[in-house]
């Protein structure tokens, strides 16, 4: 991982490889262009047919400007200037992360396109996307890239009047929660022969040990003890036994906790309620749910917040066999409610109705859960998007408020209740699948009915989990989404937490 640093000096002044330099819309000069003399930066960017668009970018060679310390400088469009926010930070500089990667030094002004307000947040977003843009799943490949971790060093340049304190910490935890948020991408990028539910528990298990909280996982034997009728269930039909992840960070001393939990089915092949060929091929990223509060708990026990934070994730694998639940069985969930199982491939639902009971139980301030639960959400929303459902408006709102803020959007989609009859069965308290149409909202009506008077919220990320080709700051797979949001939501949470 490379180092960063914060800097106020020209930009011209560094001694670096190269100089990443941001071009509105126009084109116009960004911050630290009209600084480079003996080079028309402008022109030559203008003669490529570029005109500051996102996405755009030049790389021009330093061939003459003794003044102009850099080798080179790469100039990278952000569009319209009024438009300048911290995620076109991080689109723009992750768009060229791969190409940075392959030098020892730069150093950016793009923080400086933003108002001073927003210019910590953008230092913060820099570093995610540099980070987060130059992420590469190479584990499984017999010939690397010599040149993915060549990047030593980047300096991060504010304006002369920047509060360097405040962009050191922006800087910090930029670091802390993009590399959380990469090793979300590693766990659900792992093919599902090498992560099945016990081994992503021990990766859960030596991650909690490294950074100091609290882990306990719950073996086969303990979950019938315990009452977790949906995760075995679900994971009954593979001879991969399933696992519950129980996690506990305390910075906030007696006071109620947040509560997460995530789906994390480690393999998906649809059950007896089987899916067809290609609708398997992607299915180890079913735990990307679960992944995305791993690496959530990860990044808030490195940050420290003053709040208390706990984490129930359910794993199992849903397998066809003879021991697999069939279609009109019926399993007790924790705390005692029924569910009849109409389609063996609406299976999420019951995992996490466990964890929700469980977690419920504890009388938390409230609870989030994520999970890339229903292909519904995606026609809804497409990929980029995900769903928020829950039984309390204020909590919507501040997850909603807290992925804008990340780069990691969401909507609001309705609590339609006369759906909820949808879900009623005939032998049992619920069933696990409503009518085709509406599949997103029974689903997060099916999930309301095991955290009882908690405040909740649910986050479809069946969309934005996993990308099916690349994006500004993700190559093709797993994204981590959305880690960044729920860690936004946790750090806003704390006691002494930043309001503006």
């Amino acid at each position: 991982m490379p180092t960063f640093v914060f800097s106020t000096d020209r930009p011209t002044d560094l001694d670096v490889d190269v100089l990443v330099l941001p071009v509105f819309e126009g084109p116009e000069a960004g911050p630290g262009v009209k600084d480079v003399k003996g080079i028309d930066l402008l022109a030559l960017f203008s003669a490529a047919g570029s005109k500051g668009k996102r996405g755009e970018s030049l790389l021009v060679p330093n061939t003459g400007d003794k003044a102009l310390r850099a080798k080179a400088v790469l100039l990278v469009g952000v569009g319209e200037r009024s438009d300048a926010d911290p995620d076109v930070c991080r689109r723009a500089i992750g768009r060229v992360a791969h190409q940075l990667a392959k030098r020892k030094t730069a150093a950016t002004t793009l923080p400086q396109i933003v108002s001073s307000k927003e210019q910590v947040d953008a230092v913060q977003a820099t570093v995610e996307g540099v980070l987060l843009g130059s992420y590469r799943f190479d584990r499984y490949k017999s010939k690397k890239d010599g040149d993915a971790s060549r990047l030593g060093k980047v300096t991060i340049l504010g304006a002369g009047k920047a509060d360097a304190k405040a962009s050191k910490e922006a800087i910090r935890r930029g670091q802390v929660i993009a590399e959380s948020q990469m090793w979300a991408r590693d766990l659900v990028n792992t093919p599902a022969l090498d992560l099945p539910p016990a081994e992503l528990a021990k990766a859960a298990q030596a991650m909690a040990k490294e950074v100091g909280i609290t882990s306990k996982v719950w073996t086969e034997p303990e979950l019938k003890k315990g009452g977790f009728g949906g995760v075995l269930g679900v994971g009954q039909g593979s001879i991969r036994p399933p696992r519950l992840i129980e996690l506990r960070y305390s910075g906030g001393g007696k006071g109620a906790p947040i509560a997460l939990t995530g789906k994390g089915i480690a393999f998906d092949s649809g059950g007896l309620s089987i899916k067809d060929a290609t609708g398997m091929e992607w299915m180890k990223s079913d735990m990307g749910g679960a992944a995305s509060i791993l690496g959530t708990m990860r990044a808030i026990a490195l940050l420290k917040p003053k709040v208390n934070v706990i984490a129930a994730i359910p794993s199992a694998e849903n397998m066809p066999s003879g021991s697999a639940i069939r279609p009109g069985d019926v399993l007790k969930h924790r705390g005692g409610t029924t569910s009849e199982v109409l389609n063996t491939d609406a299976e999420g639902r019951l995992v996490l109705a466990d964890s929700l009971a469980f977690l419920a139980e504890k009388k938390p301030r409230v609870i989030i859960d994520t999970a890339t639960l229903t292909g519904a959400c995606m026609i809804a929303l497409g990929t980029d998007i995900w769903g928020a459902m829950g039984n309390d408006r204020e909590l919507i709102r501040d997850v909603l408020a807290a992925g804008d803020a990340a780069g990691e959007p969401g909507w609001e989609l309705p609590m339609h209740e006369p759906y909820r009859k949808l879900i009623d069965s005939d032998i049992a308290d619920i069933k696990n699948i409503g009518k085709r149409y509406g599949g997103a909202i029974t689903a997060a009506m099916f999930l309301r009915e095991f955290v009882g008077d908690v405040p909740w919220v649910h986050l479809d990320i069946a969309g934005p989990a996993f990308a099916e080709r690349a994006g500004d700051y993700w190559p093709k797979g797993a994204t981590g989404s959305p880690v960044r949001a729920l860690v936004g939501y946790v750090l806003s949470k704390a006691d002494g937490a930043r309001t503006s």
